[in-house]
C-alpha cells in the first residue's frame, strides 16, 4: 500500500509495543511504522475500534502513540530515531506531562 521514497532508505531500530522494528529513517513516526506494516496506532475511548493516521499533517489526532512514556503524542509530527519505545494507545487519551516533570515518577490511564 505505501512505497517508500527512496530505493535504499537509511534504517533505524525502534521498538512498537515491546517488538524490535527495524524501520525507514528520515521521516515521521507514523510514515515509519506504516512502511513497516503498522496498522493500528490506537484504539478509541468508546467502542475500542483500531485507528490509523489519517491526514498526516497533525490536524486529526488518529495516530496518536506513547513516545518514551510521553502519551499522547501525534506520531505524524515526531521524527524517528533510533531506540525510540513507542507503544499504542488505548482508550481515552491522557494530557501530556508538564514542561519538566520526572517521567519516571508519572502516572497515566494506562498504568504504564
Amino acid at each position: 500500500m505505501f512505497k517508500t521514497l527512496s530505493d535504499t532508505p537509511t534504517r533505524v531500530d525502534i521498538w512498537f509495543n515491546g517488538q524490535p522494528l527495524a524501520v525507514p529513517g528520515d521521516r515521521s513516526v507514523a510514515a515509519a511504522l506504516l512502511a513497516a506494516g503498522v496498522s493500528r496506532f490506537r484504539s478509541t475511548p468508546v467502542s475500542g475500534a483500531a485507528r490509523a493516521p489519517f491526514c498526516m499533517m497533525g490536524a486529526c489526532f488518529e495516530c496518536l502513540v506513547e513516545i518514551d512514556g510521553v502519551p499522547s503524542r501525534q506520531s505524524c509530527m515526531v521524527p524517528v530515531r533510533a531506540g525510540m519505545h513507542i507503544r499504542s494507545q488505548e482508550g481515552a487519551r491522557d494530557l501530556p506531562p508538564e514542561p519538566g516533570a520526572d517521567l519516571d515518577t508519572l502516572e497515566n490511564a494506562h498504568a504504564r
